[in-house]
Protein backbone atom coordinates (compact mmCIF):
# COMPACT_ATOMS: atom_id res chain seq x y z
CA UNK A 1 0.00 0.00 0.00
CA UNK A 2 1.23 3.48 -0.78
CA UNK A 3 1.97 5.69 2.20
CA UNK A 4 -0.32 8.43 0.93
CA UNK A 5 -3.31 6.06 1.06
CA UNK A 6 -3.23 6.18 4.88
CA UNK A 7 -3.01 9.97 5.26
CA UNK A 8 -5.74 12.02 6.99
CA UNK A 9 -7.66 14.36 4.68
CA UNK A 10 -6.07 17.54 6.04
CA UNK A 11 -2.64 16.33 4.90
CA UNK A 12 -3.83 15.00 1.55
CA UNK A 13 -4.33 18.60 0.38
CA UNK A 14 -0.55 18.90 0.13
CA UNK A 15 -0.02 15.68 -1.83
CA UNK A 16 0.32 15.78 -5.63
CA UNK A 17 0.83 13.16 -8.32
CA UNK A 18 4.33 12.99 -9.70
CA UNK A 19 3.42 13.19 -13.43
CA UNK A 20 6.65 11.44 -14.28
CA UNK A 21 6.19 11.82 -18.04
CA UNK A 22 6.57 15.59 -17.71
CA UNK A 23 10.25 15.44 -16.80
CA UNK A 24 12.27 16.40 -19.85
CA UNK A 25 15.32 14.49 -21.15
CA UNK A 26 17.39 17.52 -20.10
CA UNK A 27 16.09 17.22 -16.53
CA UNK A 28 16.99 13.53 -16.42
CA UNK A 29 20.48 14.44 -17.70
CA UNK A 30 20.77 17.14 -15.02
CA UNK A 31 19.82 14.61 -12.33
CA UNK A 32 22.39 12.18 -13.73
CA UNK A 33 25.13 14.82 -13.65
CA UNK A 34 24.32 15.68 -10.02
CA UNK A 35 24.29 12.05 -8.91
CA UNK A 36 27.54 11.18 -10.70
CA UNK A 37 29.22 14.08 -8.94
CA UNK A 38 27.56 13.08 -5.68
CA UNK A 39 28.64 9.45 -5.93
CA UNK A 40 32.26 10.48 -6.47
CA UNK A 41 32.44 13.22 -3.83
CA UNK A 42 30.22 11.86 -1.08
CA UNK A 43 31.73 8.40 -1.16
CA UNK A 44 34.75 10.17 0.35
CA UNK A 45 33.22 13.03 2.33
CA UNK A 46 29.74 11.98 3.55
CA UNK A 47 28.93 9.83 6.56
CA UNK A 48 29.61 6.12 5.88
CA UNK A 49 25.89 5.29 5.71
CA UNK A 50 25.28 7.62 2.75
CA UNK A 51 26.51 5.45 -0.19
CA UNK A 52 24.60 2.40 1.00
CA UNK A 53 21.64 4.63 1.82
CA UNK A 54 21.43 5.71 -1.82
CA UNK A 55 21.05 2.13 -3.01
CA UNK A 56 18.88 0.94 -0.11
CA UNK A 57 16.33 3.75 -0.54
CA UNK A 58 15.79 3.27 -4.28
CA UNK A 59 17.66 6.33 -5.57
CA UNK A 60 18.79 5.68 -9.18
CA UNK A 61 21.89 7.25 -10.68
CA UNK A 62 20.81 7.76 -14.27
CA UNK A 63 17.24 9.07 -14.03
CA UNK A 64 14.96 11.08 -11.77
CA UNK A 65 13.50 8.70 -9.17
CA UNK A 66 9.87 7.67 -8.96
CA UNK A 67 8.22 8.52 -5.65
CA UNK A 68 6.37 5.20 -5.43
CA UNK A 69 9.71 3.36 -5.73
CA UNK A 70 11.26 5.44 -2.94
CA UNK A 71 8.15 4.91 -0.83
CA UNK A 72 8.35 1.13 -1.23
CA UNK A 73 12.02 1.10 -0.22
CA UNK A 74 11.51 3.36 2.82
CA UNK A 75 8.65 1.22 4.08
CA UNK A 76 11.19 -1.57 4.67
CA UNK A 77 12.49 0.34 7.68
CA UNK A 78 9.33 2.05 8.90
CA UNK A 79 9.22 5.21 6.81
CA UNK A 80 7.46 6.33 3.67
CA UNK A 81 7.42 9.06 1.04
CA UNK A 82 4.79 11.22 -0.64
CA UNK A 83 5.05 13.75 -3.43
CA UNK A 84 4.27 17.42 -2.73
CA UNK A 85 4.36 20.55 -4.86
CA UNK A 86 7.33 22.69 -3.91
CA UNK A 87 7.04 24.52 -0.60
CA UNK A 88 4.51 23.38 1.96
CA UNK A 89 4.06 25.15 5.33
CA UNK A 90 6.65 24.10 7.95
CA UNK A 91 3.94 22.84 10.30
CA UNK A 92 2.59 20.56 7.55
CA UNK A 93 6.10 19.31 6.71
CA UNK A 94 6.64 18.46 10.38
CA UNK A 95 3.25 16.74 10.61
CA UNK A 96 4.35 14.41 7.82
CA UNK A 97 7.63 13.69 9.58
CA UNK A 98 5.96 12.89 12.91
CA UNK A 99 4.27 10.10 10.93
CA UNK A 100 7.65 8.90 9.56
CA UNK A 101 6.87 10.30 6.11
CA UNK A 102 9.29 12.28 3.96
CA UNK A 103 7.50 14.84 1.75
CA UNK A 104 9.36 15.10 -1.57
CA UNK A 105 8.97 18.11 -3.84
CA UNK A 106 8.18 17.06 -7.41
CA UNK A 107 9.97 19.85 -9.26
CA UNK A 108 13.41 19.37 -10.77
CA UNK A 109 15.89 22.23 -10.60
CA UNK A 110 16.97 23.85 -13.85
CA UNK A 111 20.42 23.38 -15.34
CA UNK A 112 21.22 27.00 -14.44
CA UNK A 113 20.68 26.12 -10.77
CA UNK A 114 22.26 22.68 -10.84
CA UNK A 115 24.71 23.54 -8.05
CA UNK A 116 22.12 25.00 -5.67
CA UNK A 117 18.53 26.20 -5.59
CA UNK A 118 16.67 27.68 -2.58
CA UNK A 119 13.42 26.12 -3.79
CA UNK A 120 12.58 22.61 -2.55
CA UNK A 121 13.04 20.10 -5.36
CA UNK A 122 13.39 16.39 -5.90
CA UNK A 123 17.19 16.64 -5.71
CA UNK A 124 17.09 18.17 -2.23
CA UNK A 125 14.62 15.69 -0.78
CA UNK A 126 15.40 12.50 -2.69
CA UNK A 127 19.17 12.84 -3.04
CA UNK A 128 19.68 14.76 0.21
CA UNK A 129 17.23 13.70 2.93
CA UNK A 130 16.22 10.22 1.82
CA UNK A 131 19.59 8.37 1.76
CA UNK A 132 20.44 9.40 5.33
CA UNK A 133 17.16 7.85 6.54
CA UNK A 134 18.93 4.53 6.10
CA UNK A 135 20.98 5.38 9.21
CA UNK A 136 19.06 4.25 12.36
CA UNK A 137 20.64 6.93 14.58
CA UNK A 138 19.58 9.65 12.17
CA UNK A 139 16.06 8.24 11.91
CA UNK A 140 15.72 8.37 15.69
CA UNK A 141 16.89 11.96 15.72
CA UNK A 142 14.57 13.07 12.92
CA UNK A 143 11.59 11.38 14.55
CA UNK A 144 12.18 13.07 17.87
CA UNK A 145 12.93 16.40 16.24
CA UNK A 146 9.67 16.35 14.27
CA UNK A 147 7.58 15.56 17.35
CA UNK A 148 9.26 18.35 19.30
CA UNK A 149 9.05 20.86 16.47
CA UNK A 150 5.42 20.00 15.86
CA UNK A 151 4.65 21.32 19.35
CA UNK A 152 6.77 24.46 19.15
CA UNK A 153 4.87 27.72 18.91
CA UNK A 154 4.94 29.42 15.54
CA UNK A 155 4.27 33.15 15.31
CA UNK A 156 2.28 35.09 12.75
CA UNK A 157 5.60 36.76 11.87
CA UNK A 158 7.03 33.31 11.08
CA UNK A 159 4.14 32.67 8.69
CA UNK A 160 4.77 35.95 6.84
CA UNK A 161 8.50 35.17 6.65
CA UNK A 162 7.74 31.71 5.29
CA UNK A 163 5.53 33.28 2.62
CA UNK A 164 8.33 35.65 1.59
CA UNK A 165 10.91 32.86 1.43
CA UNK A 166 8.51 30.67 -0.52
CA UNK A 167 7.79 33.40 -3.04
CA UNK A 168 11.43 34.36 -3.60
CA UNK A 169 12.55 30.74 -3.93
CA UNK A 170 9.79 29.88 -6.37
CA UNK A 171 10.31 32.91 -8.54
CA UNK A 172 14.09 32.49 -8.73
CA UNK A 173 13.63 28.95 -10.02
CA UNK A 174 10.97 29.95 -12.57
CA UNK A 175 12.52 30.46 -16.03
CA UNK A 176 9.75 32.92 -16.91
CA UNK A 177 10.55 35.28 -14.01
CA UNK A 178 11.88 38.75 -14.82
CA UNK A 179 14.56 40.66 -12.94
CA UNK A 180 11.92 43.10 -11.73
CA UNK A 181 9.89 40.23 -10.24
CA UNK A 182 12.94 38.68 -8.60
CA UNK A 183 13.99 42.04 -7.12
CA UNK A 184 10.46 42.65 -5.81
CA UNK A 185 10.41 39.21 -4.16
CA UNK A 186 13.81 39.94 -2.61
CA UNK A 187 12.48 43.19 -1.18
CA UNK A 188 9.44 41.35 0.21
CA UNK A 189 11.78 38.96 2.04
CA UNK A 190 13.86 41.86 3.36
CA UNK A 191 10.75 43.51 4.76
CA UNK A 192 9.58 40.23 6.35
CA UNK A 193 12.92 39.87 8.14
CA UNK A 194 12.72 43.49 9.24
CA UNK A 195 9.25 42.98 10.73
CA UNK A 196 10.42 40.28 13.16
CA UNK A 197 9.91 41.58 16.72
CA UNK A 198 10.87 38.49 18.70
CA UNK A 199 12.59 35.14 18.22
CA UNK A 200 9.83 32.57 18.34
CA UNK A 201 10.11 28.96 19.40
CA UNK A 202 9.61 27.84 15.82
CA UNK A 203 12.50 30.06 14.73
CA UNK A 204 14.84 28.43 17.24
CA UNK A 205 13.59 24.96 16.40
CA UNK A 206 14.00 25.77 12.70
CA UNK A 207 17.59 26.84 13.31
CA UNK A 208 18.27 23.51 14.99
CA UNK A 209 17.06 21.72 11.86
CA UNK A 210 19.07 24.04 9.62
CA UNK A 211 22.35 23.42 11.43
CA UNK A 212 21.76 19.65 11.72
CA UNK A 213 19.38 17.99 9.24
CA UNK A 214 20.06 20.56 6.51
CA UNK A 215 23.67 21.70 6.98
CA UNK A 216 25.05 19.32 9.56
CA UNK A 217 28.58 17.97 9.76
CA UNK A 218 29.78 15.23 12.08
CA UNK A 219 33.09 13.96 13.46
CA UNK A 220 36.44 15.71 13.66
CA UNK A 221 36.47 19.51 13.39
CA UNK A 222 39.38 19.40 10.95
CA UNK A 223 38.04 16.56 8.82
CA UNK A 224 34.27 16.30 9.31
CA UNK A 225 31.80 14.21 7.34
CA UNK A 226 28.61 15.53 5.75
CA UNK A 227 25.11 14.38 6.68
CA UNK A 228 22.96 17.51 6.13
CA UNK A 229 20.55 17.28 3.18
CA UNK A 230 21.21 20.87 2.09
CA UNK A 231 24.87 19.95 1.57
CA UNK A 232 24.21 16.50 0.12
CA UNK A 233 22.01 18.12 -2.54
CA UNK A 234 24.26 21.11 -3.25
CA UNK A 235 27.31 20.15 -5.30
CA UNK A 236 29.00 23.51 -5.01
CA UNK A 237 28.36 24.23 -1.34
CA UNK A 238 29.27 20.70 -0.24
CA UNK A 239 32.78 21.19 -1.63
CA UNK A 240 33.07 24.73 -0.26
CA UNK A 241 31.94 23.73 3.24
CA UNK A 242 34.93 21.46 3.81
CA UNK A 243 37.45 24.15 2.93
CA UNK A 244 39.05 26.62 5.34
CA UNK A 245 36.71 29.32 3.98
CA UNK A 246 33.90 27.95 6.17
CA UNK A 247 34.37 28.06 9.94
CA UNK A 248 33.67 24.79 11.80
CA UNK A 249 32.09 25.05 15.27
CA UNK A 250 31.39 22.20 17.68
CA UNK A 251 27.62 21.66 17.83
CA UNK A 252 25.84 22.63 21.05
CA UNK A 253 22.31 23.77 21.78
CA UNK A 254 23.60 27.34 21.40
CA UNK A 255 23.41 26.87 17.61
CA UNK A 256 19.76 28.00 17.86
CA UNK A 257 21.01 31.52 18.58
CA UNK A 258 22.67 31.65 15.14
CA UNK A 259 20.51 32.87 12.25
CA UNK A 260 21.06 32.08 8.58
CA UNK A 261 20.42 33.41 5.08
CA UNK A 262 18.99 30.80 2.70
CA UNK A 263 20.13 32.77 -0.35
CA UNK A 264 23.85 32.69 0.51
CA UNK A 265 26.44 29.99 1.30
CA UNK A 266 26.80 29.54 5.06
CA UNK A 267 29.94 31.21 6.54
CA UNK A 268 30.04 28.73 9.44
CA UNK A 269 28.74 25.22 10.09
CA UNK A 270 28.29 23.12 13.23
CA UNK A 271 29.95 19.74 13.74
CA UNK A 272 28.37 17.11 15.98
CA UNK A 273 30.55 14.56 17.76
CA UNK A 274 28.38 11.79 16.30
CA UNK A 275 24.85 11.24 15.01
CA UNK A 276 24.09 9.45 18.29
CA UNK A 277 24.78 12.74 20.13
CA UNK A 278 22.00 14.65 18.35
CA UNK A 279 19.05 13.55 20.56
CA UNK A 280 20.92 14.69 23.67
CA UNK A 281 21.34 18.20 22.24
CA UNK A 282 17.70 18.12 21.16
CA UNK A 283 16.65 17.35 24.73
CA UNK A 284 18.40 20.50 25.93
CA UNK A 285 16.40 22.60 23.47
CA UNK A 286 13.16 20.77 24.17
CA UNK A 287 13.41 21.50 27.90
CA UNK A 288 13.17 25.24 27.15
CA UNK A 289 9.98 25.06 25.07
CA UNK A 290 6.54 26.07 26.29
CA UNK A 291 5.05 22.60 25.86
CA UNK A 292 7.47 21.43 28.53
CA UNK A 293 7.32 24.57 30.72
CA UNK A 294 3.64 25.48 30.72
CA UNK A 295 2.67 28.20 33.22
CA UNK A 296 3.00 31.93 32.75
CA UNK A 297 6.09 31.77 30.53
CA UNK A 298 4.38 29.31 28.21
CA UNK A 299 1.27 31.47 28.03
CA UNK A 300 3.37 34.52 27.27
CA UNK A 301 4.96 32.67 24.35
CA UNK A 302 1.49 31.89 22.97
CA UNK A 303 0.35 35.48 23.50
CA UNK A 304 3.35 36.86 21.60
CA UNK A 305 2.82 34.45 18.72
CA UNK A 306 -0.61 35.79 17.67
CA UNK A 307 -1.12 32.36 16.13
CA UNK A 308 -3.16 29.27 17.01
CA UNK A 309 -1.78 27.60 20.15
CA UNK A 310 -3.05 25.12 22.72
CA UNK A 311 -3.26 25.49 26.50
CA UNK A 312 -3.28 22.14 28.35
CA UNK A 313 -4.58 21.81 31.93
CA UNK A 314 -3.55 19.27 34.55
CA UNK A 315 -6.87 17.51 33.88
CA UNK A 316 -5.72 16.77 30.31
CA UNK A 317 -8.40 19.11 28.95
CA UNK A 318 -7.23 21.81 26.56
CA UNK A 319 -8.29 24.90 24.65
CA UNK A 320 -6.90 25.78 21.21
CA UNK A 321 -7.12 29.18 19.52
CA UNK A 322 -5.33 32.50 19.28
CA UNK A 323 -4.49 33.76 22.76
CA UNK A 324 -6.16 37.10 23.50
CA UNK A 325 -5.04 37.64 27.11
CA UNK A 326 -4.55 35.87 30.40
CA UNK A 327 -4.37 36.91 34.04
CA UNK A 328 -2.09 35.47 36.72
CA UNK A 329 -1.73 36.12 40.45
CA UNK A 330 1.21 38.00 41.89
CA UNK A 331 2.51 35.21 44.12
CA UNK A 332 5.84 33.49 43.61
CA UNK A 333 4.09 30.63 41.82
CA UNK A 334 2.43 33.06 39.36
CA UNK A 335 -0.59 30.77 38.95
CA UNK A 336 -2.86 31.36 35.93
CA UNK A 337 -6.25 32.75 37.04
CA UNK A 338 -8.07 33.40 33.76
CA UNK A 339 -7.59 32.82 30.01
CA UNK A 340 -9.28 34.17 26.91
CA UNK A 341 -8.87 33.04 23.28
CA UNK A 342 -10.21 34.58 20.11
CA UNK A 343 -12.11 32.24 17.82
CA UNK A 344 -12.38 29.77 16.45
CA UNK A 345 -11.58 27.70 19.54
CA UNK A 346 -11.50 23.95 20.09
CA UNK A 347 -11.86 22.17 23.43
CA UNK A 348 -10.16 18.80 23.57
CA UNK A 349 -8.95 16.06 25.87
CA UNK A 350 -5.67 14.25 25.24
CA UNK A 351 -5.52 15.70 21.70
CA UNK A 352 -9.03 14.59 20.72
CA UNK A 353 -11.73 17.20 20.24
CA UNK A 354 -14.51 16.86 22.81
CA UNK A 355 -17.93 16.11 21.28
CA UNK A 356 -19.71 19.33 20.32
CA UNK A 357 -16.78 21.50 21.43
CA UNK A 358 -15.32 22.60 18.11
CA UNK A 359 -15.24 25.80 16.11
CA UNK A 360 -18.99 25.68 15.43
CA UNK A 361 -19.68 26.20 19.15
CA UNK A 362 -16.75 28.49 19.90
CA UNK A 363 -16.44 30.40 16.66
CA UNK A 364 -16.25 33.76 18.43
CA UNK A 365 -13.82 32.80 21.15
CA UNK A 366 -13.57 31.14 24.54
CA UNK A 367 -12.67 32.15 28.08
CA UNK A 368 -12.70 30.66 31.55
CA UNK A 369 -11.20 31.00 35.02
CA UNK A 370 -8.47 28.55 36.04
CA UNK A 371 -7.45 27.32 39.49
CA UNK A 372 -8.57 25.77 42.74
CA UNK A 373 -12.14 26.06 43.99
CA UNK A 374 -12.56 28.00 47.23
CA UNK A 375 -14.37 25.14 48.99
CA UNK A 376 -11.46 22.72 48.23
CA UNK A 377 -8.37 24.97 48.09
CA UNK A 378 -5.78 22.19 48.00
CA UNK A 379 -7.45 19.50 45.88
CA UNK A 380 -7.16 19.71 42.08
CA UNK A 381 -10.73 20.54 41.01
CA UNK A 382 -10.87 17.92 38.25
CA UNK A 383 -10.47 15.22 40.92
CA UNK A 384 -13.47 16.32 42.97
CA UNK A 385 -16.28 13.78 43.37
CA UNK A 386 -19.99 14.49 42.86
CA UNK A 387 -20.69 14.32 46.60
CA UNK A 388 -18.00 16.95 47.24
CA UNK A 389 -19.57 19.23 44.62
CA UNK A 390 -23.03 18.60 46.05
CA UNK A 391 -21.89 19.49 49.55
CA UNK A 392 -20.72 22.84 48.19
CA UNK A 393 -24.04 23.46 46.45
CA UNK A 394 -22.76 22.64 42.96
CA UNK A 395 -25.53 20.50 41.52
CA UNK A 396 -26.42 19.81 37.89
CA UNK A 397 -29.92 21.05 37.08
CA UNK A 398 -29.83 23.79 39.74
CA UNK A 399 -28.53 27.35 40.00
CA UNK A 400 -25.04 27.21 41.45
CA UNK A 401 -22.36 29.61 42.56
CA UNK A 402 -18.81 28.46 42.14
CA UNK A 403 -16.09 30.52 43.78
CA UNK A 404 -12.36 30.22 43.08
CA UNK A 405 -9.44 30.82 45.43
CA UNK A 406 -8.40 33.58 43.02
CA UNK A 407 -11.66 35.48 43.65
CA UNK A 408 -13.39 34.56 40.42
CA UNK A 409 -17.07 33.72 40.75
CA UNK A 410 -19.17 31.70 38.27
CA UNK A 411 -22.94 31.99 38.80
CA UNK A 412 -25.61 30.32 36.70
CA UNK A 413 -27.70 27.27 35.97
CA UNK A 414 -25.35 24.28 35.96
CA UNK A 415 -26.51 22.13 33.05
CA UNK A 416 -23.87 19.39 33.04
CA UNK A 417 -20.61 18.16 34.48
CA UNK A 418 -18.61 16.25 31.85
CA UNK A 419 -16.14 13.64 33.08
CA UNK A 420 -13.65 11.24 31.50
CA UNK A 421 -12.45 8.26 33.56
CA UNK A 422 -13.83 9.99 36.64
CA UNK A 423 -12.02 13.30 36.13
CA UNK A 424 -14.00 16.48 35.45
CA UNK A 425 -13.13 17.98 32.04
CA UNK A 426 -15.62 20.84 31.87
CA UNK A 427 -18.87 22.23 33.24
CA UNK A 428 -21.60 23.92 31.21
CA UNK A 429 -23.66 26.78 32.69
CA UNK A 430 -26.67 28.65 31.31
CA UNK A 431 -27.74 32.20 32.19
CA UNK A 432 -24.18 32.60 33.44
CA UNK A 433 -22.11 35.45 34.84
CA UNK A 434 -18.36 35.29 35.40
CA UNK A 435 -16.86 38.05 37.51
CA UNK A 436 -14.11 39.07 39.87
CA UNK A 437 -14.60 42.05 42.09
CA UNK A 438 -16.45 44.62 40.05
CA UNK A 439 -15.26 43.32 36.66
CA UNK A 440 -17.53 41.14 34.49
CA UNK A 441 -15.86 38.57 32.22
CA UNK A 442 -18.95 36.77 30.89
CA UNK A 443 -22.56 37.88 30.47
CA UNK A 444 -25.76 35.78 30.40
CA UNK A 445 -26.67 37.20 26.98
CA UNK A 446 -23.64 35.52 25.42
CA UNK A 447 -25.22 32.06 25.68
CA UNK A 448 -24.11 28.89 27.38
CA UNK A 449 -20.78 29.03 29.21
CA UNK A 450 -18.41 26.06 28.98
CA UNK A 451 -15.77 26.10 31.71
CA UNK A 452 -12.69 23.89 31.47
CA UNK A 453 -11.71 22.49 34.85
CA UNK A 454 -8.11 22.40 36.02
CA UNK A 455 -5.86 23.89 38.66
CA UNK A 456 -2.78 24.66 36.54
CA UNK A 457 -1.61 25.09 32.95
CA UNK A 458 0.94 22.32 32.53
CA UNK A 459 1.73 22.78 28.84
CA UNK A 460 1.35 25.28 26.00
CA UNK A 461 2.09 24.16 22.46
CA UNK A 462 1.75 25.40 18.92
CA UNK A 463 -1.23 24.55 16.72
CA UNK A 464 -4.55 22.98 17.71
CA UNK A 465 -4.80 19.89 19.89
CA UNK A 466 -6.77 17.89 17.32
CA UNK A 467 -5.54 19.22 13.98
CA UNK A 468 -7.84 17.17 11.83
CA UNK A 469 -10.97 18.20 13.72
CA UNK A 470 -9.94 21.85 14.15
CA UNK A 471 -9.98 22.58 10.42
CA UNK A 472 -8.15 25.24 8.44
CA UNK A 473 -5.98 27.83 10.15
CA UNK A 474 -3.19 30.16 9.02
CA UNK A 475 -0.04 28.20 8.32
CA UNK A 476 1.09 29.83 5.10
CA UNK A 477 0.07 28.96 1.58
CA UNK A 478 0.96 25.84 -0.35
CA UNK A 479 3.53 26.67 -2.99
CA UNK A 480 2.56 26.97 -6.57
CA UNK A 481 5.06 24.91 -8.50
CA UNK A 482 7.95 27.06 -9.72
CA UNK A 483 7.63 25.32 -13.08
CA UNK A 484 7.34 27.58 -16.11
CA UNK A 485 4.07 28.54 -17.77
CA UNK A 486 5.48 29.48 -21.19
CA UNK A 487 5.81 26.80 -23.91
CA UNK A 488 9.20 25.34 -24.78
CA UNK A 489 11.07 27.07 -27.58
CA UNK A 490 12.09 25.31 -30.79
CA UNK A 491 15.70 25.33 -29.54
CA UNK A 492 14.72 23.69 -26.25
CA UNK A 493 12.67 21.06 -28.06
CA UNK A 494 15.68 20.34 -30.25
CA UNK A 495 17.87 19.97 -27.16
CA UNK A 496 15.39 17.56 -25.58
CA UNK A 497 15.57 15.38 -28.68
CA UNK A 498 19.36 15.47 -28.51
CA UNK A 499 19.42 14.42 -24.84
CA UNK A 500 16.92 11.65 -25.58
CA UNK A 501 19.05 10.39 -28.47
CA UNK A 502 22.17 10.26 -26.29
CA UNK A 503 20.22 8.37 -23.63
CA UNK A 504 18.99 5.83 -26.17
CA UNK A 505 22.48 5.29 -27.60
CA UNK A 506 23.94 4.91 -24.10
CA UNK A 507 21.31 2.30 -23.33
CA UNK A 508 22.36 0.28 -26.36
CA UNK A 509 26.10 0.43 -25.77
CA UNK A 510 26.93 0.94 -22.09
CA UNK A 511 26.45 -1.80 -19.52
CA UNK A 512 25.10 -4.31 -22.06
CA UNK A 513 25.01 -7.76 -20.47
CA UNK A 514 26.92 -10.61 -22.06
CA UNK A 515 23.68 -12.49 -22.71
CA UNK A 516 22.18 -9.58 -24.64
CA UNK A 517 22.18 -9.47 -28.41
CA UNK A 518 25.48 -7.89 -29.52
CA UNK A 519 25.40 -4.53 -31.29
CA UNK A 520 25.95 -5.13 -34.98
CA UNK A 521 28.64 -3.25 -36.91
CA UNK A 522 25.91 -1.57 -38.90
CA UNK A 523 24.13 -0.51 -35.70
CA UNK A 524 27.31 0.85 -34.17
CA UNK A 525 28.04 2.79 -37.35
CA UNK A 526 24.54 4.27 -37.34
CA UNK A 527 24.85 5.33 -33.70
CA UNK A 528 28.27 6.83 -34.36
CA UNK A 529 26.76 8.91 -37.16
CA UNK A 530 23.97 10.10 -34.85
CA UNK A 531 26.45 11.27 -32.25
CA UNK A 532 28.65 12.92 -34.87
CA UNK A 533 25.70 15.02 -36.04
CA UNK A 534 24.92 16.05 -32.45
CA UNK A 535 28.57 16.94 -31.85
CA UNK A 536 28.63 18.98 -35.04
CA UNK A 537 25.64 20.99 -33.81
CA UNK A 538 27.48 21.87 -30.61
CA UNK A 539 30.83 22.60 -32.28
CA UNK A 540 29.71 24.59 -35.31
CA UNK A 541 26.32 26.01 -34.42
CA UNK A 542 26.57 26.50 -30.63
CA UNK A 543 23.39 24.47 -30.29
CA UNK A 544 23.88 23.21 -26.79
CA UNK A 545 24.69 23.80 -23.18
CA UNK A 546 27.88 22.43 -21.70
CA UNK A 547 25.99 19.44 -20.26
CA UNK A 548 24.99 17.97 -23.63
CA UNK A 549 28.59 18.18 -24.77
CA UNK A 550 29.73 16.50 -21.56
CA UNK A 551 27.26 13.66 -22.14
CA UNK A 552 28.69 13.15 -25.62
CA UNK A 553 32.27 13.14 -24.34
CA UNK A 554 31.39 10.64 -21.64
CA UNK A 555 29.75 8.28 -24.11
CA UNK A 556 32.72 8.52 -26.47
CA UNK A 557 35.10 7.75 -23.60
CA UNK A 558 33.10 4.68 -22.61
CA UNK A 559 32.70 3.42 -26.19
CA UNK A 560 35.54 4.82 -28.31
CA UNK A 561 34.02 3.27 -31.43
CA UNK A 562 31.22 5.88 -31.17
CA UNK A 563 33.58 8.85 -31.13
CA UNK A 564 36.20 10.00 -33.60
CA UNK A 565 37.65 13.28 -34.75
CA UNK A 566 34.95 15.36 -33.07
CA UNK A 567 36.02 14.60 -29.47
CA UNK A 568 38.82 17.20 -29.25
CA UNK A 569 36.92 19.99 -31.05
CA UNK A 570 33.82 19.27 -28.97
CA UNK A 571 35.73 19.60 -25.74
CA UNK A 572 37.12 22.95 -26.85
CA UNK A 573 33.68 24.14 -27.98
CA UNK A 574 31.82 23.33 -24.77
CA UNK A 575 34.66 24.77 -22.68
CA UNK A 576 34.33 28.04 -24.56
CA UNK A 577 30.53 27.88 -24.25
CA UNK A 578 30.70 27.30 -20.50
CA UNK A 579 33.20 30.13 -20.12
CA UNK A 580 30.81 32.48 -21.93
CA UNK A 581 28.07 31.55 -19.42
CA UNK A 582 30.22 32.53 -16.44
CA UNK A 583 32.49 31.10 -13.78
CA UNK A 584 29.86 28.73 -12.36
CA UNK A 585 29.19 26.98 -15.68
CA UNK A 586 32.92 26.74 -16.30
CA UNK A 587 33.42 25.17 -12.88
CA UNK A 588 30.53 22.72 -13.35
CA UNK A 589 31.94 21.57 -16.68
CA UNK A 590 35.45 21.20 -15.29
CA UNK A 591 34.16 19.05 -12.43
CA UNK A 592 32.20 16.94 -14.88
CA UNK A 593 35.21 16.43 -17.13
CA UNK A 594 37.18 15.18 -14.12
CA UNK A 595 34.74 12.27 -13.97
CA UNK A 596 35.17 11.46 -17.67
CA UNK A 597 38.24 9.80 -19.12
CA UNK A 598 38.64 11.92 -22.22
CA UNK A 599 40.19 10.28 -25.27
CA UNK A 600 41.47 12.96 -27.67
Amino acid sequence: MRTQDSLPPYLMRYVVAQRYERYTPMEHATWRYIMRRARDFFSRHAVPSYPEGVSQTGIPMDRIPKIDEIDAHLQKFGWGAVGVSGFIPPAAFLDFQTRNIMPIAMDMRTLEHVAYTPAPDIVHEAAGHVPILFDPAYRRYLQRYAKMANKSIISSEDVRLYEAIRWLSDIKENPDATKVEIDAAGEMLKQAYGAITHTSEMTKVGRMAWWTAEYGLVGDLKNPKIYGAGLLSSIGESELCLSDKVRKIRLTVDCVEMGYDITEPQPQLFVAQSLEELPEILEQLESTLAFRRGGVSGMQEALLSKAVATMVMDSGASASGVMDFFEADESISRAIDFVKFTGPVQLAHHEKQLPGQGRERHGNGFSCPVGFFAFAPTKPPHLLHDDELRAAGIVAGARSTLEFVSGFKVQGMLKRVVREAGAILYMTFDDCTVSRGGKRYYEPAWGEFDMLVGSTVISVHGGPADRQAYGEYELGQVSSSPGRASPFTDHETEMFRAYATIREVRGRHVGVRATATPISAEGASSDAALLARLADGVINHNHGEWLIGLELLELASQRPVLGATWVGPLREAITAHARSKGALSEELLARGIELVKIID
